[in-house]
């Protein structure tokens, strides 16, 4: 089997990373040749255009920023809907909307083939080593099919139901984790403005009922100050913009995400909106005046866990 994967940036070139160190015959697309470059020494093969890539794939996986780029690549002229050959398999794994991944799924069924959205959820440093969670929204026929790739990507895969689940799901994740961040940056600045040690803050948070995954990577990042999570504002942004859609769909009137929304956009406006998404607690640092970093902290997360074939979740009923 041939995977072709389109879109090589802060988590896609980890999970392409993941395909090729297993031995996945692995063909790969990216604008930028620099994202490129590593797989071709590697032995890789790569496309000139997406419709190229998907006329020598029989799965081709897109991760991509925003579901805009993702309908591009699939359906421009040189697309990888125009070079899509019937049986041929679609994970799509970017974070998108449920209603856009239905849509170029039907496209991809038109064509003979089938589609699963796959999102993945855990940080870029478990997707380095194929520890990273996957959610897949499919068919239970489709689900069987690419079950072996998503072993190989992933340590927990969660079957989450039929196309499009898996997408509504991960935006909901990706909610709690920046309401988490949000709570850390107002409760690590306060500790700082009340003149405690932020090492012993980490610490106290830790080992307390407000730990938490989040807590344990981001706040690292913070305290040293490099902020560097591998994730920017622009992506917050769109995260819970598309959350925001689902609670209005569904008549929910949400109460904290627009505050969340509020404060991202302000930090955007401040800070750009590439600027990493952890220095949103800029905006405290900068009206209080406070430096809410501390020494002993790493500048990245690194996984430490060795890599372990994955397996699915099975939900209780």
């Amino acid at each position: 089997m041939t995977v072709g994967f389109v879109g090589l940036g802060n988590v896609g070139h980890k999970l392409a990373g993941s395909l090729l160190r297993n031995g996945v015959d692995l063909v790969v697309r990216d604008l930028d040749p620099d994202t490129v470059r590593p797989f071709v020494d590697a032995g890789t093969r790569t496309a000139d255009s997406p419709r190229e890539l998907a006329e020598q794939c029989d799965t081709v996986i897109t991760c991509l920023p925003s579901p805009a780029i993702c309908a591009s690549v699939m359906e421009a002229d040189d697309g990888l809907l125009a070079g899509w050959r019937p049986g041929t398999v679609w994970m799509e794994m970017s974070t998108t909307d449920e209603a856009e991944v239905r849509r170029l799924a039907g496209l991809v069924a038109d064509r003979g083939g089938s589609a699963a959205d796959c999102p993945v959820s855990g940080g870029c440093h478990r997707a380095a080593t194929g520890n990273i969670s996957i959610f897949a929204g499919c068919d239970r026929a489709t689900f069987e099919r690419v079950l072996p790739l998503l072993t190989i990507l992933g340590r927990d895969v969660l079957h989450t139901g039929p196309l499009g689940s898996a997408s509504v799901l991960k935006v909901m994740t990706n909610y709690l984790a920046t309401a988490n961040l949000v709570a850390i940056t107002e409760a690590l600045a306060t500790m700082a403005a009340a003149g405690v040690d932020l090492a012993t803050t980490y610490e106290a948070i830790r080992i307390s009922s407000g730990n938490s995954f989040v807590h344990e990577t981001e706040s690292q990042v913070i305290l040293n100050g490099s902020r560097d999570i591998n994730f920017t504002i622009d992506l917050v942004l769109k995260d819970i913009g598309l959350f925001q859609a689902i609670a209005d769909r569904a008549g929910v009137p949400l109460e904290l995400n627009p505050v969340m929304i509020e404060a991202f956009r302000d930090a955007a406006t401040r800070y750009g909106e590439r600027e990493w998404s952890d220095n949103v607690i800029r905006r405290f640092e900068d009206d209080v005046g406070v430096m809410v970093t501390a020494p002993g902290f790493p500048a990245e997360i690194v996984d430490d866990e060795p890599e372990v074939r994955g397996a699915e979740v099975i939900v209780r009923r």
